[in-house]
């Protein structure tokens, strides 16, 4: 080191000496030694001040050694100074190489200090010196994770001018940048050039992009992306294909969807359940129940096995149809034709058939059942016989219900099923007397049977029934549940009849000591026929030892108290929130 300093020395001072071309290149190649010797051991104030004395000096070409100069500062951190130097040599014209250019990009790029890594960008532009492949891409890779979705589309656009040849990478953060600034169309112009370039984007990228264009509406765009993908044996996820097939449904374009869906097979012997799913439920709210009745078979030889609410719908939307009777007839039979003929399959078009309120239709397949050598099974009884109750045909109900009982022994399902079929269909006498034949079996009724009752009794203001029946359902050792309990909180809001009923039969009955006590008390404050207490919390424990509490519960409790003093009822949602 002391020699090569000193020798520069003596060429400094005999400076206008020397003047053989030799010393020339000799000397360049010994400043930037001494340089890079000097940054290296941190002398970097002394090197500055060399290549300061040399410049002065102008004997010789200092290129080499301001790179080398640029190249230490930049290793050591000392981006900032690197910047200033390089600044600093505009008047002299000063290009640095291409490596310069790309360490102090990147270096510019670790501390996120894009909007210089831009104007460096520019400045190279002007010169002609232009970083490399792999700088260029990670640019435009920050540019577009930082959000800066303009300049990022900008350099993509001047890519030619920038020397720029985007790989996988940054077309990918290219197009998710774009579609979450909503700028599907750039997007789906950057993806054009990147399926040129035989780049295709991942499948998180297409899903961003796919879903980007579903937001939009841009349905046909969507379309060619997927038909893309699919050339390309790329699988869309459940979650993009569904929303397009609801898409194209909604927007009355079946075919295209049955057409994408038959692509779709070709590439995929097993698809995924989500796929059929949505397509299935997609052709049924768009009235193209054949298509959906097509892919249900489908479905199923794919080794899926349907719900029986998904066979529900398809059969449902068959009768919108026309000559609906027929479609469903051959659905049944392709149905038969693809497995062993089962009760089971037998009862899902039974209860396809009931839901469209087709009792007739039901009955028929029954038989059909029957004419195969199968036996209708309980459940096959009590989907035929909610299939009357449904359609409203109620005198065939009892009817079906008796000739059951010829055929076997009635137990509690069928007989529930009628009570609560009979609720539903607002004909509580029948249903009473229904439940008085259950418990004359000695059979205990359902929980459902007393809910519905109950429920239907009150709607139609038959509060001394409701009273006797809760009655009769605490003799069987059930406690009130909580659909009665809120029921009768609703009804108390509405009226004091239900208290004055339920006061009136208690006090006949002298039950002054009954376990509804309470709840006769609950009833009461909810009637507004006794004083509120203050205390909100003495009401939710009176509830609780009439029945458990429930959401249901809680919103009762604050219309009560909403309607007598609000300042009781916000203290009551903070203390439930």
């Amino acid at each position: 080191m002391s020699f090569m300093l000193g020798f520069l020395q003596n060429f400094t001072e005999l400076r206008y000496v020397h003047r053989i071309r030799f010393y020339d290149p000799l000397v360049m190649g010994y400043v930037g030694l001494i340089v890079d010797a000097l940054c290296k051991r941190k002398r970097f104030e002394e090197a500055g001040k060399w290549l300061e004395e040399f410049r002065v000096s102008g004997m010789v070409s200092l290129e080499q050694a301001y790179g080398v100069w640029i190249r230490d500062l930049l290793g050591a951190g000392r981006l900032d100074q690197a910047l200033e130097f390089l600044h600093s040599k505009e008047s002299e014209r000063y290009v640095p190489e291409v490596w310069g250019y790309n360490i102090l990009i990147c270096r510019l790029l670790r501390e996120n200090r894009l909007v210089q890594v831009f104007d460096l960008l520019m400045e190279m532009k002007e010169d002609q010196s232009l970083p490399d492949k792999i700088t260029m891409n990670a640019v435009l890779c920050f540019f577009c994770k930082a959000g800066m979705v303009d300049i990022a589309f900008e350099l993509y656009e001047s890519r030619a001018e920038f020397g720029l040849s985007p790989n996988s990478m940054a077309y990918s953060y290219l197009i998710n940048t774009l579609c979450r600034d909503g700028s599907t169309d750039e997007a789906c112009h950057v993806l054009k050039h990147s399926l040129e370039q035989n780049y295709f984007p991942g499948k998180k990228t297409f899903s961003v992009l796919a879903d980007a264009l579903y937001r939009e509406g841009k349905l046909d765009k969507m379309k060619e992306l997927i038909l893309v993908s699919l050339d390309r044996n790329i699988m869309p996820s459940a979650s993009t294909y569904g929303k397009f097939i609801s898409a194209l449904c909604g927007a009355r374009k079946a075919d295209d969807g049955y057409m994408i869906q038959g692509e779709l097979n070709k590439i995929s012997k097993v698809a995924r359940m989500n796929y059929y799913f949505n397509t299935i439920h997609g052709f049924s709210v768009l009235n193209r129940a054949d298509i959906a009745a097509i892919l249900l078979i489908e479905f199923q030889e794919k080794g899926h096995t349907p719900s029986r609410s998904l066979f529900r719908t398809v059969i449902y939307r068959l009768f919108d149809m026309d000559n609906p009777e027929k479609w469903f007839l051959k659905f049944l039979q392709v149905q038969l034709s693809q497995q062993e003929p089962t009760c089971k399959v037998y009862n899902l078009f039974i209860d396809g058939a009931g839901h469209a309120k087709k009792p007739d239709l039901a009955r028929e397949v029954s038989e059909m059942m029957q004419r195969s050598g199968i036996v209708p099974n309980l459940k096959s009884e009590i989907l035929i016989l909610q299939s009357y109750l449904k359609s409203g045909r109620i005198s065939d109900a009892p009817n079906f219900f008796r000739d059951s009982q010829k055929r076997r022994e009635v137990g509690r399902k069928l007989s529930n099923t009628m009570v609560v079929g009979l609720c539903k269909a607002d004909r509580a006498d029948i249903a009473l007397e229904m439940l008085k034949q259950v418990r004359e079996k000695g059979l205990t009724p359902s929980l459902e049977c007393y809910e519905e009752l109950v429920k239907v009794l009150c709607t139609n203001r038959r509060y001394n029934a409701v009273v006797n029946l809760i009655d009769e359902s605490e003799k069987d050792g059930r406690r009130v549940s909580s659909f009665i309990g809120n029921t009768l909180l609703l009804h108390s809001l509405k009226t004091r009849k239900l208290f004055e009923t339920w006061f009136r039969t208690k006090d006949a009955c002298n039950e002054i000591s009954s376990p509804s006590l309470m709840l006769g008390q609950v009833i009461g404050e909810f009637s507004g026929c006794f004083g509120v207490n203050q205390d909100f919390r003495y009401l939710e424990e009176a509830i609780q030892q009439c029945f458990p509490i429930d959401l249901y519960t809680y919103n009762m409790l604050l219309r009560k108290l909403s309607r007598i003093n609000m300042d009781l009822a916000l203290e009551l949602f903070s203390w439930i929130r």
